[in-house]
């Protein structure tokens, strides 16, 4: 089953209009506005991510919402994580899709990182809310060995690290 949409918080809603339709390729289809129970009101902002409406990012623009004046939209840091622990990952079909969102990512001006984790291949970058977003293209299949090991991960820590990632390489933005 997948999700319908996720839904943050955005301090900057014109940037992350530009990231997330400009960038990205998601079409904005729809706002809601209207109060918030706690005071205040709001406008909620609808990405289609699919060319069905199936599953949507969505944007929260905050406007006198008690406690919400210093924001922090960045889900890692509002949690006091690292940057990469909670993190927003989108589908490629393939690696070539995954190369074409790399080097759109690097022409908008963007630093990417990216990964092959062995069992998938990534990219990823900040949107600007400070959210780490990634792109990820499943490379392997799944074993019984595989899964008998997350089993076991749930009820001990004794367990042998993963491999490293084959291959990890920082790629520059490109704007001329």
């Amino acid at each position: 089953m997948a999700y319908h949409h996720l839904a943050m918080a955005a301090a900057d809603m014109a940037a992350i209009h530009d990231f997330y339709e400009t960038v990205l390729g998601f079409e904005l289809v729809k706002v809601e506005v209207g109060p918030v129970p706690d005071g205040g009101w709001a406008k909620h902002f609808f990405y289609r991510m699919a060319g069905d409406d199936s599953s949507f990012i969505a944007f929260w623009e905050l406007h006198e919402v008690p406690g919400c004046e210093n924001l922090e939209t960045s889900l890692s840091r509002a949690a006091g994580v690292p940057d990469q622990i909670n993190h927003i990952a989108f589908n490629a079909p393939d690696l070539d899709s995954l190369n074409q969102r790399k080097e759109a990512w690097q022409r908008a001006g963007l630093n990417v990182l990216e990964v092959d984790h062995n069992w998938c291949h990534s990219i990823y970058t900040k949107d600007p809310n400070g959210n780490m977003v990634e792109f990820c293209v499943t490379t392997g299949a799944f074993s019984a060995d595989d899964r008998e090991l997350a089993l076991k991960a749930l009820t001990s820590d004794q367990i042998s690290h993963s491999a490293p990632p084959a291959s990890i390489e920082v790629h520059r933005a490109t704007v001329e």
